[in-house]
């Protein structure tokens, strides 16, 4: 196990640690707990792009997305209480609640599964992780959190990795430029939904926030879902149920804990792009699942990706040998 302690959400959630993140600064480090936290992001939501055409064969998008977020949202809450954590969200931080879980998770949730349906998922991925740009400029106007010349220098290499794909997927953009659209729109709900859990503290567990945000989510959802259903009630075959509750287990589950955790340890900026390696996940197992293309601007996507990581991680102060 390398040595990395395990995660604890109830001794730690994104309130105290967000305090500390409000005072700008250039000597971050990285807590071990946020590395371990980002390889397990990394896996579960970049192989679960794949999964969503699978998911919405035979149900459309808001269906899905209706039955998975109540499921994961009270599977959370079940296990918090089961762990003895407090469910209970204090009155003051119920509006800042609110309105993250709809700027990022009902946002997100719709318009990413609609870009993974309309254009090759890989590339419907690297749109929604647009999300860095859009949080580093954010969060720099309105959270005073400062861009350092080493950010800047990641946030480019981060851009160039995006540019590079957006290229290379510019025949699916203008066959299908909805499903571009509904991938940017994505990327900007996340940065939104992210930056407005930051500009105040929070004072319940990640995973008692996380299980409340998911349910909350499901309200617009499921209204939506039942407003543009069509046709009679059926059941799914088994491969849709398999895909549907795997995408809500372990995605939106273990991934969504892990991401509301690592925003408590990380500046917005440095989550964010801790973050971008996901879209290069999520190519590679499009190329080997679905036949999506993988080639030279992929690869030079990756390398980008990868200075982007190594300038947003390598704690400040430490030199080369």
């Amino acid at each position: 196990m390398c040595g990395l302690q395990p995660l604890d959400v109830g001794a730690t959630g994104p309130a105290g640690i967000l305090t500390r993140l409000r005072t700008p600064s250039t000597h971050h480090s990285i807590p071990p707990r946020a590395l371990a936290l980002l390889a397990v992001l990394t896996l579960v939501w970049g192989t679960n792009w794949t999964l969503f055409p699978l998911a919405v064969q035979e149900v459309s998008v808001w269906t899905f997305r209706a039955l998975a977020l109540p499921v994961a949202g009270l599977t959370l809450l079940m296990v918090a209480r089961l762990r003895g954590l407090p469910l209970r969200i204090d009155r003051q931080d119920r509006p800042t609640v609110l309105a993250a879980a709809l700027a990022y998770l009902v946002v997100w949730n719709i318009a990413s599964t609609y870009a993974a349906v309309m254009i090759p998922s890989g590339q419907a991925a690297v749109l929604g992780f647009t999300m860095p740009l859009w949080a580093a400029v954010i969060s720099t106007a309105f959270l005073g959190e400062r861009l350092t010349g080493r950010m800047v220098a990641a946030l480019a290499l981060g851009g160039s990795c995006v540019g590079l794909l957006l290229y290379a997927g510019r025949d699916a953009y203008a066959l299908a430029p909805a499903g571009f659209a509904l991938g940017l729109l994505a990327g900007v709900g996340w940065a939104v939904g992210t930056l407005i859990l930051k500009r105040r503290p929070l004072q319940a567990p990640a995973m008692v926030l996380t299980g409340w945000q998911l349910l909350i989510a499901s309200v617009p959802v499921t209204m939506g879902a039942f407003a543009m259903g069509q046709g009679p009630w059926f059941m799914p075959s088994w491969t849709s149920i398999a895909a549907i509750a795997y995408i809500t287990l372990v995605p939106m589950c273990i991934g969504n804990l892990a991401w509301f955790s690592i925003v408590g340890m990380l500046p917005a900026q440095v989550a964010g792009l801790s973050t971008i390696m996901v879209p290069m996940v999520a190519m590679v197992t499009g190329a080997a699942v679905r036949g999506e293309p993988l080639g030279l601007l992929q690869w030079a996507a990756m390398a980008c990706c990868a200075g982007a990581l190594w300038l947003a991680l390598r704690p400040a102060g430490v030199r080369s040998s």
